[in-house]
């Protein structure tokens, strides 16, 4: 019972996953989000029983049925890791290694654990959007940052957290990169990275957001270096630092406080 809660969490993960990388599209598109999804080279609408998530492109052999046009590994890929991510927040947010289905349901009717669920999984999907899109794209929404960080700021609200710690984390992280943004006149940092931070700020909280930074730029660093020793990229080349921001954010959100415990612990 328990494993079968936690397939159809990431079913309905998988689902979700499906729907972003909609979501991402049409952003890139200036679509509406309404109307029926389509092939992206040959145009014709998909069938609901070619649009299952991962089931449907495993089917096809990652083709369209009607061009037979190659799709994107993005999508399944985005499929999995929402999937594997919502399963990730259930089992970090109710503190289960293992337990039965009864145990879980009981929990998630506690009304403050029911609102990190959700709040946690707004995270994911957020942070999933603008990983793609910047990595595809070079370039943080403002469309998509903006409201989360309304959406977010409400959710910690009714989780209790302070509104002055929530406020004080948002500008540290906002600040944070604007400072390098008018340091180096736009040339490090851009807009979005700005925002980003904010919404970072008012998910985490202080001092996570401290946290997220640390990782965001150490795992930046090591890929960095990596890419550059390898001549994958060169010091001119630009690199969509938003990819890590937004890891950074979901590994605090789930090991945040392992994170410092640990860091704390090598000069202890």
């Amino acid at each position: 019972m328990f494993y079968f809660i936690l397939f159809l969490i990431f079913i309905f993960g998988a689902i979700i996953g499906s729907f972003l990388n909609c979501l991402i599209w049409r952003l890139h598109e200036k679509k509406t989000i309404l109307g029926r999804s389509m092939c992206l080279r040959c145009r014709k609408q998909i069938a609901w029983h070619d649009n299952i998530p991962i089931l449907s492109f495993i089917i096809l052999q990652g083709k369209c049925r009607h061009c037979e046009k190659r799709i994107s590994q993005q999508y399944p890929a985005v499929e999995i890791i929402t999937g594997v991510l919502f399963v990730a927040a259930i089992i970090s947010d109710l503190k289960l290694a293992i337990g039965d289905g009864e145990l879980i349901i009981a929990q998630i009717t506690n009304y403050k654990l029911l609102i990190t669920i959700i709040r946690d999984w707004f995270i994911i999907s957020i942070m999933i959007i603008i990983f793609i899109y910047d990595l595809r794209w070079y370039l943080i929404l403002d469309a998509v940052t903006l409201p989360a960080c309304a959406v977010v700021f409400i959710f910690n609200l009714l989780l209790g957290f302070n509104w002055q710690n929530l406020l004080i984390s948002g500008i540290i992280g906002s600040s944070f990169f604007l400072l390098q943004f008018i340091i180096s006149r736009g040339k490090w940092i851009g807009g979005g990275d700005i925002r980003l931070g904010l919404l970072m700020g008012f998910a985490l909280g202080w001092p996570m957001i401290l946290t997220a930074l640390y990782v965001a730029y150490i795992s930046g660093s090591i890929i960095g270096i990596y890419l550059l020793i390898f001549k994958k990229k060169k010091l001119s080349s630009k690199i969509p630092f938003g990819i890590f921001l937004t890891t950074a954010t979901v590994i605090t959100l789930f090991w945040g406080e392992q994170l410092v415990s640990f860091y704390w612990g090598l000069f202890i």
